[in-house]
């Protein structure tokens, strides 16, 4: 079922699980103030769902279009959603586009013997000329261990050749991994741009991608009351390395975080990147744009 946005009040059927109760039964959060400068999010999951939440492409775009969220990249984690990536760029000039088999599915096409095979139809993907990224690809030592871990790191170089020669950005997802996915990228030799999508590190890694110029896209994790050392890598980090994204539907900033999340969301984040880093926050809107426009190119 596709529902408008925002807010959106749902209510699951009573016979179903989530009438039972979950975030599943909550609304969209509020609109925020518009921003005054447009920014684009980073890396967006349009055809993820919130529990029975389902919304379309063009509704999530005009709503975050609204708010001064003028553009998204759409990131794929598997074949299915780096196919439905593709179609999506297809149907909204406001969509750019990654692909990548995520490296917590890597295992399970190897463990099918399908793993090359996808990662040739990620190749094949990538040449629509709206892909303008490989990802997301990396290393998460939180969900996969022991043997998976072998096709992890494997599937993670094979997607850092396929952005090397294709000269797209690699969108990296590091979970619990900093230093294997640091040692990976100088090992194989990084592409020519990095980002680490939902940044999760400290100011030692920010140091790092500061000194390698990689991207670091912060999402609403920074916002959370737990969250000082993304806080500390934040004020850090060097402003022209600095990306904002949402990871829709998850990690919806605080207040509203356990709620929906969707572009729309974008400011919210923003304005929290202008107070920790002590900046105006036109001046970091303007910076934001910037950077995304150098990290993927143009949406025109």
């Amino acid at each position: 079922m596709c529902t408008s946005l925002p807010p959106v009040p749902y209510r699951a059927p009573e016979t179903s699980p989530e009438a039972q109760g979950g975030n599943s039964r909550k609304e969209f959060p509020p609109a925020p103030e518009p921003l005054p400068v447009p920014v684009m999010d980073n890396h967006t999951h349009l055809d993820f769902r919130h529990g029975l939440l389902e919304v379309a492409v063009v509704d999530a775009l005009d709503a975050a279009e609204s708010v001064g969220v003028q553009g998204a990249v759409q990131v794929g984690c598997d074949l299915e959603s780096s196919r439905f990536t593709v179609q999506a760029l297809e149907m909204d000039q406001r969509l750019l586009g990654a692909v990548a088999i995520h490296p917590n599915d890597a295992p399970v096409y190897a463990g099918r013997g399908e793993l090359e095979s996808a990662l040739a139809e990620i190749e094949e993907l990538a040449a629509h000329p709206r892909v303008r990224a490989i990802g997301e690809t990396g290393l998460d030592f939180f969900r996969t261990h022991g043997d998976g871990l072998v096709a992890q790191c494997h599937s993670f170089r094979r997607h850092i050749d396929i952005a090397k020669r294709l000269d797209l950005t690699l969108q990296i997802h590091d979970r619990d991994a900093h230093d294997d996915v640091v040692q990976v990228l100088r090992e194989e030799g990084a592409p020519g741009r990095v980002v680490f999508h939902c940044f999760s590190g400290d100011a030692e890694l920010a140091r790092i991608c500061n000194d390698n110029g990689w991207y670091m896209s912060f999402a609403g994790t920074m916002t959370f009351k737990n969250a000082g050392d993304l806080r500390e890598a934040l004020a850090i980090a060097d402003p022209e390395l600095l990306l904002v994204e949402t990871d829709s539907p998850f990690l919806t900033p605080h207040p509203f975080r356990g709620r929906p999340n969707a572009s729309y969301m974008v400011p919210y984040t923003v304005r929290s990147m202008a107070e920790v880093t002590n900046r105006d926050l036109s001046e970091m809107c303007g910076q934001l744009a910037r950077n995304t426009l150098a990290t993927y190119g143009s949406w025109d």
